[in-house]
């Protein structure tokens, strides 16, 4: 689809206005009745891909909903906007790019042309050199300044060029290099990089600043004081920077005039948006932490994913299917967030990682051809890892007025076997969707003694849908494939919404007016300002106190 190639209103297709009426029908249907009606629901209502089985079944769906949300997908031209995407085709309208984080792990001998050049051997020259410097630090062959191995690395982003790396590092802990410390810096709050660097030997500490354009403000700004504490702990040699610091950027010039060899610059392309770039050259800090076999596994798993989703059909398609259901709760019930339960400590920051994601994606109010949307979009993702939710916002889940979806994530084995933890562990994910499903009726409560007045209390009203998520173990390959669903997930809602889910305008404004504020906030002579009543007594008072 371009710009101006015209739309057909997403509420006047017939397989919307078929929903709508379908929904009619079956919103006060109970998960119990479902259940109850058709007694292989449970085993029907699942499918597996790439190596990962989702159970479906406890939705709020009869097999005429999911028929009709296939054509719904159908009408929206799902499957011709996937093939768009996997071939290169500039779908980003906006920018004029093209989509292509699937380019990324590509295996090496695949095609995918952008502007006449097929882009994968540029993609396998950036991780050939990534492993080549990952394999130099991890063994001590990079020395610092000092002589000293590198046993500190730290991270310098923001956005995607940190929620990635944060969250690959927390899931793959198990299988990162325990001699080394991995930290990593996003805030401008200078708390943030005082923090990190706190108890760092400055000889032995390697910095990876994750900048595109290397102008970033907030990456910037740590990264500059991260060089003058460097130069401060090793007494300001500026030849130093370069055995303390290496770049992912594109821009050879700043990154050469901050110091850093541009040799030790690791690349990426304008087809790659931040919040899909956990698996390019900004995943240089995971690299760094598993290894170049351990990277290239979770890139395997990314690109299985990829191919279950290029190529299945809609009715067996894990992201097909979920973003599907996503629209139909978003869309049809008026459910206004997701919440996505891990249950797998390692996975704490996959709900954080998903809400950029999810959210800068497809959190858009203009169709493709810039008119209004008249029904909601980019529901508002969040979570923690189980068990500690169950304990604190679970409550509104099973208790409160709102309809919340919920995806559970769990793996068959743990990773650190510990006597019955990981059977207690599981026993909740499946006690928890199964509550959450068919709650506990009055008759039950009163039943097991409850008074009267009580009894209210008590009741578990239950019909709140759930999909469970479920791995043989958490692996790189894994993450990988639980990444590329989400992502995929994305795109199919981005389709049916007929928005782009890959540009961010919405982030721009507020960074142009704070540029235009600090120095408000720091000339010595009081400025003459021109925001808002509000605004303005704020940047005074802010002066006055500082002063």
């Amino acid at each position: 689809m371009t710009a101006t190639t015209p739309e057909t209103g997403l509420t006047q297709r017939p397989s919307w206005k078929a929903l709508q009426s379908h929904f009619g029908q079956i919103r006060g249907l109970h998960l119990r009745d479902l259940f109850s009606s058709d007694p292989g629901r449970g085993e029907r209502m699942t499918a597996e891909g790439a190596g990962l089985f989702l159970d479906y079944s406890k939705n709020r769906v009869t097999d005429e909903t999911l028929r009709l949300l296939r054509e719904l997908a159908n009408e929206c031209g799902l499957r011709s906007r996937i093939d768009a995407m996997f071939s290169g085709e500039k779908i980003n309208i906006t920018e004029n790019r093209a989509v292509l984080h699937v380019a990324l792990r590509a295996p090496a001998g695949a095609s995918i042309v952008v502007d006449g050049e097929n882009v994968v051997p540029q993609v396998h020259a950036v991780l050939d050199k990534m492993a080549s410097f990952s394999q130099r630090v991890r063994s001590g062959e990079w020395k610092g300044s000092a002589g000293t191995r590198i046993r500190n690395v730290i991270n310098v982003g923001i956005g995607g060029s940190d929620l990635g790396p944060v969250m690959a590092y927390e899931a793959l802990k198990h299988y990162s290099d325990r001699a080394m410390t991995f930290r990593f810096v996003y805030n401008v709050d200078g708390t943030d990089f005082a923090e990190a660097v706190q108890d760092l030997d400055a000889a032995e500490t390697l910095f990876i600043i994750s900048s595109k354009t290397f102008t970033t403000l907030e990456t910037m700004t740590n990264a500059h004081s991260a060089r003058q504490w460097l130069l401060s702990k090793l007494g300001n040699d500026e030849s130093t920077i370069a055995k303390h610091f290496v770049a992912v950027s594109t821009n050879a010039r700043e990154v050469a005039k901050f110091g850093i060899d541009t040799a030790n610059m690791f690349g990426f392309w304008d087809w790659v948006g931040g919040r899909y770039s956990m698996d390019s050259a900004i995943g240089l800090s995971t690299m760094l932490a598993v290894g170049a076999d351990g990277f290239r596994g979770m890139l395997d798993g990314f690109h299985q994913m990829d191919e279950h989703f290029r190529t299945t059909p809609f009715d067996r398609n894990l992201p097909a299917l979920m973003g599907l259901l996503g629209v139909w709760y978003t869309d049809f019930f008026g459910a206004q967030t997701v919440a996505v339960l891990p249950y797998e400590q390692y996975l704490k920051r996959f709900p954080a990682y998903l809400q950029q994601l999810t959210m800068e994606s497809n959190g858009k109010h203009v169709t493709l051809s810039g008119t209004a949307v008249d029904y909601a979009t980019g529901p508002i993702y969040w979570g923690e890892p189980g068990t500690n939710g169950q304990h604190s916002f679970y409550q509104l889940i099973h208790q409160g007025t709102r309809l919340i979806p919920c995806d559970f994530i769990a793996f068959m084995k743990t990773l650190n076997p510990l006597g019955r933890h990981h059977d207690m562990l599981m026993a909740n994910v499946f006690a928890q969707t199964e509550a959450l499903a068919f709650g506990k009726t009055p008759e039950q409560v009163r039943a097991e003694g409850t008074p009267d007045w009580l009894a209210p209390h008590r009741v578990f009203e239950g019909n709140r849908p759930s999909n469970t998520i479920l791995a043989d173990e958490l692996t790189p390959q894994a993450l990988g494939k639980l990444v590329a669903l989400y992502e995929h997930i994305v795109f199919t809602q981005g389709v049916i919404w007929q928005i782009n889910s890959f540009d961010q305008w919405g982030v721009e404004l507020g960074k142009v007016l704070a540029q235009r504020i600090i120095p408000e906030l720091e000339s010595a002579a009081a400025p003459a300002l021109n925001h808002d009543t509000s605004t303005n007594n704020l940047i005074r008072r802010y002066r006055k106190l500082k002063a």
